[in-house]
């Protein structure tokens, strides 16, 4: 039974981490068919994204004092609850200013979803263990990518785009009722230090935590990585679908290649954490990205190659994410005894903000070629290997 009870914590934490997967992938193949149906243009669609961005960077940075000084679960529930409602409007929305707003509500409300989990589990894991525990948890994550295009394609295709914000919905509605279920992992002992920062000084740990090396090394590490990979999410269905040719459903399998890529490699980091450190791995792993970063570049640049010149290099690339998330995340808050729900807050403010920066970098760009990803995201996957080497303590 205990090991029962392990599993089903460790799926509803990946699912509750899910929030921001489930909601940017699914959403990628209705790009064309809300295009045309609130007459906007390309580049205003990629800003609800963008917008969603800087939700969960607002967010975090909310949600992680809120829950040193309270606990994990109220405060949980209540951003699963604004979440399942900000759904409901994004599936109403009449006009490109509502649905902004409304994704805006969306994020604010899912992120308390991905900061707590985290949280939770440096609560209840020691720093190798939490390891392993975040490679389980981007197993059950690595699933979204996969799972949510391809349904989101066959929910267009049958209902329209506002179809895939009432799964989102009900997506939330599952996860509230199995949070329900999760215990509170700080203990009314634990959060008297985190008394000791209250929410108004909230940008007073935020600063301890920047002069923080053994922090803000990992960290930068890890954000600006996943930074790489959004840079592709928000550009992944105009190059693929309108440069390329693809189809709603080809795009949504060539996206759940790329994810399952990673959730192969998260699971073989598992594997061999049991033998090699975690600091080792995030290396390999970040120089690993920068490198098919690079060769995606050139491919694009020399325009060899075609389709097959950006998905081969972007597979290996966005694979070596699956050893360098879990390890920069578990190495990032090893050592934030007290101040877990921050750090981890920051942590996701800080990936989200870079998030929005690469977004916004390539939705500023036309998309008439591969160029502007490949560009946008090897510069971060190169930022990434940079702060791992300059930043990160040895």
């Amino acid at each position: 039974m205990a090991r029962s009870g392990a599993l089903q914590r460790i799926l509803t934490l990946g699912a509750l981490t899910a929030f921001a997967p489930m909601s940017i992938d699914m959403y990628l193949p209705g790009f064309t068919a809300l295009q045309h149906d609130l007459h906007t243009t390309p580049e205003a669609v990629q800003r609800t994204l963008v917008v969603f961005f800087v939700g969960l960077a607002l967010g975090q940075a909310f949600w992680g004092p809120v829950s040193d000084r309270y606990g994990r679960k109220r405060p949980l529930l209540i951003g699963i609850a604004l979440y399942v409602l900000a759904s409901l409007g994004c599936a109403m929305a009449a006009s490109m200013d509502a649905l902004m707003l409304w994704r805006l509500l969306q994020a604010l409300g899912g992120c308390a979803g991905i900061v707590i989990a985290r949280s939770m589990v440096r609560d209840l894991y020691a720093p190798v263990d939490a390891a392993r525990v975040f490679s389980r948890l981007t197993l059950v994550l690595g699933a979204a990518p996969i799972l949510a295009p391809l349904a989101g394609a066959a929910l267009v295709q049958s209902w329209g785009w506002r179809a895939i914000f009432l799964v989102l919905s009900a997506f939330g509605v599952a996860c509230l009722l199995a949070a329900l279920a999760l215990p509170e992992s700080l203990a009314p002992g634990a959060r008297s230090n985190a008394q000791q920062h209250p929410v108004r000084n909230a940008l007073r740990t935020y600063f301890d935590l920047l002069r923080d090396r053994r922090f803000i090394g990992f960290a930068l590490s890890g954000a600006l990585g996943q930074s790489a990979m959004f840079a592709y999410i928000a550009a992944a269905p105009f190059v693929f679908m309108q440069v390329f040719g693809l189809s709603s459903a080809q795009f949504a399998w060539v996206f759940g290649a790329n994810a399952l890529g990673l959730i192969a490699a998260s699971q073989i980091n598992h594997a061999l954490l049991a033998r090699v450190g975690s600091g080792v791995l995030l290396h390999w792993a970040l120089l690993s990205l920068t490198v098919w970063a690079s060769v995606m570049l050139a491919l694009a640049v020399l325009e060899v190659g075609g389709l097959w010149g950006v998905v081969i290099p972007l597979f290996i690339a966005l694979s070596s994410l699956g050893f360098s998330f879990p390890n920069a995340t578990a190495l990032a808050l090893a050592h934030q005894t007290g101040r877990v729900g921050s750090a981890a807050a920051l942590m996701g403010s800080l990936q989200f903000t870079l998030a929005a920066a690469s977004g916004s970098a390539v939705s500023m760009i036309a998309a008439h070629s591969a160029l502007p990803m490949a560009a946008v995201f090897c510069a971060f996957a190169g930022l990434a290997l940079w702060a791992n080497q300059r930043l990160a303590p040895r």
